[in-house]
């Protein structure tokens, strides 16, 4: 399987022969799994204080036994305060009273991380990357008919731009130029205050190159555009809520992307 090679002006330099890799079946249920385990890995424990709602003189003393027990005094059988010279406190303690202990409170004990064994992940990271060059990754989409074969592979010259409106140039020479401005626009929830004031930035390409350069920053400031050197790739950039994306290749990330997996395994 073969791809073009392009230049940054959007022309054909050559043709690349691609990795085995991109040859291999799409699994979308790999591949969601993959990405609801990484996810589970951000997740922040949560828990309550043990005593909340238990601070209190608030005192059971049974259905028939000893004083204020409230038997014939026409109120409920239930923990209340200690008061001065007998009398009746309000109900404490129990989850349904006020200021009471919360029914069933967070525990920092419990397992928020979903595991997944190293091969089967390995073997979703090469799912998700073929997925990213086949007709899934195209529907999600807005690309020119010109660069409708997937992947796009770009010379090494893109990872050496340190300048914004000049990857923004090159990505609309291959075709991208309408994918970006569809995630211009943020979108916002709606729910709580906190998170509706939030914006969120429809995913457009990711552009993959073989290590850290000065196109990763130039790429954080165009909405939607992520930029990830081939040590970094998750299947969570390359399939983003489980469903694959339009990946931008450089030639040196094609040529190092066997050794790379050769490496995680």
């Amino acid at each position: 399987m073969e791809a073009n090679v392009y230049k940054t002006d959007g022309s054909i330099s050559g043709k690349l022969e691609l990795p085995k890799v991109f040859n291999l079946e799409y699994r979308d249920d790999l591949v969601r799994r993959a990405v609801l385990s990484e996810q589970s890995m951000r997740y922040q424990p949560q828990g309550h204080y043990v005593l909340a709602g238990m601070q209190t003189t608030a005192v059971y003393v049974g259905k028939y036994e000893g004083y204020r027990r409230g038997r014939h005094m026409g109120q409920a059988i239930r923990p209340r305060q200690k008061l001065g010279g007998g009398a009746q406190g309000d109900v404490r303690r129990i989850p349904s009273a006020v200021k009471g202990k919360r029914a069933h409170p967070h525990m920092v004990e419990k397992k928020l991380k979903e595991l997944i064994n190293r091969k089967e992940y390995l073997k979703a990271l090469e799912s998700a990357i073929a997925g990213s060059a086949g007709q899934q990754a195209i529907e999600r989409h807005v690309i020119s008919e010109k660069y409708m074969k997937l992947p796009i592979v770009v010379e090494d010259g893109i990872e050496k731009i340190s300048k914004t409106k000049e990857l923004y140039k090159i990505l609309s020479a291959l075709g991208v130029g309408d994918d970006m401005k569809r995630s211009h626009k943020p979108r916002k929830e709606d729910g709580l205050r906190r998170s509706s004031k939030a914006r969120h930035f429809r995913k457009s390409a990711l552009i993959i190159v073989k290590e850290k350069a000065p196109v990763l920053m130039a790429g954080s400031n165009i909405p939607g555009v992520e930029v990830s050197a081939l040590p970094d790739l998750t299947v969570e950039k390359l399939a983003p809520g489980g469903k694959p994306r339009l990946s931008i290749w450089s030639k040196g990330a094609i040529e190092g992307l066997e050794k790379e997996l050769e490496k995680r395994r």
